[in-house]
């Protein structure tokens, strides 16, 4: 398991979660959730890419984990395309990897444990956003350290433009 803080992201329309593992990349826990600005389509330097990037800094996080919402069939769709939008600005925007990871069913997840734990998700949404980074976090984290390798796909620089 390679030794480093990764930053976890969920990519929502009008809200993007974050979340951080530890320096061990044992646990994985919430941050914030950052109003969404970018504009579908442009690769600009928003107000939301710039406070992932400020935040990578502030933490050195060694990589940003974005989830990529695939269909159940595995196929790609209009969310899977925005997710890939947004990474590609944050890639131009940080220094280090930015991996996209599977993260089927992951607000689902994050409804469903927020709905035990007695809170109302509509009432919770900002939070449902960060506990959604959290899972898909988690998932690359426990990923990584049961096959050895770092999990999902790289980001080329270049890759959306």
């Amino acid at each position: 398991m390679r030794s480093g803080v990764r930053l976890g992201v969920d990519v929502g329309k009008a809200r993007v979660g974050l979340s951080r593992s530890d320096l061990h990349g044992m646990l994985a826990t919430p941050i914030e959730t950052v109003p969404r600005t970018l504009p579908e389509g442009e690769i600009t330097q928003s107000s939301d890419v710039l406070r992932i990037a400020e935040v990578q800094r502030e933490l050195d996080a060694i990589e940003v984990v974005v989830g990529l919402p695939l269909a159940l069939s595995g196929a790609e769709t209009a969310s899977t395309a925005d997710a890939r939008h947004f990474a590609t600005a944050l890639q131009q925007a940080i220094a280090v990897p930015v991996r996209l990871v599977d993260e089927r069913l992951s607000t689902v997840s994050a409804q469903s444990a927020l709905r035990s734990s007695g809170k109302k998700a509509k009432s919770h949404r900002p939070v449902i956003d960060q506990v959604a980074a959290v899972i898909i976090l988690q998932h690359a984290l426990d990923s990584e350290r049961g096959t050895g390798t770092p999990p999902g796909t790289t980001l080329s620089p270049n890759e959306g433009l």
